[in-house]
């Protein structure tokens, strides 16, 4: 018994969408049929329901003391990132 894996068949494809294939096919170092061929089943893969979409959040963290510079004004905060790091305990009026 012989048992056919693959099947030989034409299609017509968009002179564009068919640069495309053939460039990032190369730029992934594939052939144009196993970039299309996983293009394919990643396509027709049925997708898992439910998911949760991802949303990100961040903490907020209250301080106690004012802001060490203002960040409002670009020229003191440049100045102030360009600085070297002070001890914590340095205060400046």
């Amino acid at each position: 018994m012989v048992r056919v894996t693959h099947m030989k068949t034409t299609i017509e494809i968009d002179d564009a969408l068919f640069a495309e294939l053939k460039r990032r096919a190369a730029a992934e170092g594939k052939s144009m049929k196993s970039f299309l061929e996983e293009s394919l089943w990643a396509r027709l893969r049925p997708r898992p329901r439910g998911t949760k979409k991802f949303r990100l959040e961040l903490p907020v963290i209250r301080g106690t003391h004012p802001p060490a510079v203002d960040i409002n004004d670009r020229c003191i905060l440049y100045d102030f990132m360009s600085s070297p790091p002070k001890d914590i305990g340095d205060n400046e009026a």
